[in-house]
């Protein structure tokens, strides 16, 4: 299996002075647990991180601190995720198939999440991670004012890693970049071509670092996993 992760993000919400998945977290960077997790994985063959120019230098430093046996190659980052994702898919190897999306910032991955995910693709043009939701949602208006109450027992949280057939998701970006829709993942490019996509059960500590808060309970969380 192939894997993209984008991280060529700031993460502005993380108020740091630089990329977010560049920070530390215990005694690794972000970007380096969702890099390990993706190594001990027995599906994933090939890595590519998407990334600007300007975080290479600390990203070549963090996959040498690593020492990863699986081939990585740095590909050169959008403006937008949808941007960066599309550059990613044609630095893709030639041989490649079928690929998983993950979210660099989704760091506490586990690799039986990526080999599950991978194993549903055999079966599937498409597919993404996803938990119940267990809070009920309300939908507002401009207001605060509640407009409904959707039934929870429909509702899904997206995660990553989100999985396609390659040629499929080609298209979908091309149609994207072509009409000029702007989605937040993959999975919605996908939809808006009318294509299914499958839902593979996720992890509920699989969450996205993207406040300091978050940054804690992903340390509480990395420390409690050790301990075990």
């Amino acid at each position: 299996m192939h894997l993209l992760i984008p991280a060529a993000g700031v993460g502005k919400r993380m108020g740091g002075d630089r990329n977010k998945l560049l920070l530390p977290l215990l005694d690794q960077t972000i970007l380096g647990w969702t890099l390990h997790a993706a190594e001990a994985s027995t599906s994933i063959q090939w890595i590519g991180i998407i990334c600007q120019p300007v975080d290479q230098p600390d990203i070549k430093q963090t996959l040498a601190n690593l020492g990863l046996k699986t081939p990585v190659t740095l590909i050169q980052g959008g403006s937008t995720r949808q941007e960066s994702v599309f550059n990613g898919l044609q630095g893709l190897p030639d041989a490649a198939t079928h690929v998983l999306i993950h979210d660099g910032a989704r760091c506490l991955a586990t690799p039986e999440l990526f080999d599950r995910c991978t194993t549903a693709l055999e079966t599937c043009d498409g597919l993404i991670a996803a938990v119940t939701v267990k809070d009920t949602i309300k939908v507002v208006d401009d207001q605060q004012r509640i407009e409904s109450t959707p039934d929870r027992s429909r509702l899904w949280a997206a995660q990553t890693p989100q999985g396609f057939a390659v040629q499929r998701l080609k298209d979908c970006h091309q149609r994207g970049k072509d009409e000029g829709l702007e989605v937040t993942d993959d999975a919605a490019l996908f939809e808006a071509c009318g294509l299914p996509v499958q839902i593979v059960e996720g992890e509920e500590t699989n969450l996205k670092v993207t406040t300091p808060v978050d940054l804690a309970i992903a340390e509480f969380i990395l420390r409690q996993r050790d301990r075990s």
